[in-house]
């Protein structure tokens, strides 16, 4: 049972997560009569709270060395989230709710991961749980979308609370059983196994740790591009149906896991910034091929090289960041970072693509270039960290 704890965990965060991310526009609307601005508002305060939170819980709880607890404390703190939005009658309050609770209650999956890693946990394994993640984007948004469309908007905060609670109950059973296994070893007068610290890792300069972060913000914000123009490209430059646009990030997501549990079983043969480098190429052809496709066909055959890229940004990504930074809390929420400030930047590189000879099309040759230059930093990582290993291999010559 202890086994399908990590797993389950994974799938009911990220069902939390694509229930509430897809439906919550729609909620500021149709609940509290919020316009189309002052939507994105209140999404920037609630983004804001999280980017935050997501800097000071990893850091309370790396220095507690207990990513558990603060975990469970999501879980409530998304019940109640759930609670104050089903009651609140007002935009101002339901923001105030966002920004104290919902923040905060957002970097829930981030603690598993962190997990997952001061437990000692493998990339394979942080990377296949990470796989279950997507899973649950396949069927969450659907799912909202019925559950919304039959039973209501006020029903999906339902579903949100209903989710929570059993996540609430996983993760208390994580803790028993962890709590468990510690009793037990204390009896037996053995230590338990310690996961590594930060004192046993090679350290990381901040250099690589900079280079890094820039080349995932660059990735992380020309593949939330591709998804938020993907509707007003289909149906405006392709005068296609807006189904072809659902059909088309339906079948990216579905390719997403069998591509993370590839990448997953790959990273114990190949070198991870190799792996991330082929993402960020199919990631440039993906681009290029956007840019020029005129068909639904195409653009359906498009996604496999927009899951492999994502796969990469996503499976080698986060524990690629547990490598460097020892801390599993401050380096699970640094990379989960790069996605929000990543967001941030995908609105200036569809205001300037947009501004180009080819409208529309040039947002998706802008999102070309900016892997491009991704790419170019891992290139410079890579050969910086080649650099740093020669030195310390050079013997030292005896005064």
């Amino acid at each position: 049972m202890n086994k399908l704890l990590v797993p389950s965990s994974a799938l009911l965060w990220g069902l939390q997560l694509a229930f509430l991310s897809p439906a919550l526009a729609l909620i500021l609307v149709n609940l509290y009569g919020a316009s189309t601005a002052e939507v994105g508002w209140v999404l920037g305060v609630y983004n804001g709270s999280g980017f935050i939170a997501s800097l000071l819980l990893p850091a309370y709880a790396d220095k507690k060395s207990d990513y558990l607890g603060p975990m469970l404390v999501c879980g409530a703190l998304t019940l109640l989230l759930a609670v104050v939005l089903g009651f609140a009658t007002t935009l101002p309050a339901a923001t105030l709710a966002l920004m104290l609770i919902g923040g905060p209650a957002g970097v829930g999956s981030s603690m598993l991961f962190a997990h997952l890693r001061h437990s000692g946990a493998g990339p394979s394994t942080v990377i296949n749980t990470r796989a279950i993640v997507s899973v649950a984007w396949v069927a969450g948004p659907p799912a909202a979308t019925f559950i919304m469309g039959w039973f209501g908007n006020r029903a999906m905060l339902l579903a949100i609370a209903a989710v929570a609670v059993i996540n609430i109950a996983t993760t208390a059973l994580m803790i028993k059983a962890r709590n468990a296994a510690h009793a037990g070893a204390a009896a037996g007068s053995r230590q338990v196994p310690a996961a590594p610290t930060p004192e046993e890792e090679p350290p990381v300069g901040l250099l690589r740790v900079g280079l890094i972060v820039a080349a995932f913000i660059l990735l992380q914000a020309t593949n939330a591009t591709a998804m938020t123009i993907m509707t007003i490209y289909v149906t405006e430059t392709l005068r296609l149906d807006m189904m072809w646009a659902g059909i088309a990030l339906g079948v990216a997501a579905a390719l997403e896991v069998p591509a993370l549990l590839l990448v997953g079983r790959l990273t114990s043969r190949f070198y991870q910034l190799g792996l991330l480098a082929t993402s960020c190429i199919a990631g440039i052809c993906y681009y290029v091929g956007l840019s020029v496709t005129t068909g639904p066909l195409m653009l359906l055959v498009l996604q496999l090289l927009n899951a492999w890229s994502f796969a990469g940004i996503a499976g080698v990504g986060l524990p690629l960041f547990q490598h460097m930074i020892p801390r599993p809390g401050l380096s699970t929420g640094l990379y989960m970072n790069t996605r929000r400030i990543g967001a941030i930047v995908s609105g200036p590189i569809i205001a300037a693509g947009s501004l180009t000879a080819l409208g529309q099309r040039g947002i998706f040759l802008t999102s070309a270039a900016l892997t491009l230059l991704g790419l170019a930093i891992i290139v410079i990582d890579n050969r910086t960290n080649q650099a740093a290993a020669d030195r310390s291999a050079l013997p030292i010559e005896a005064s």
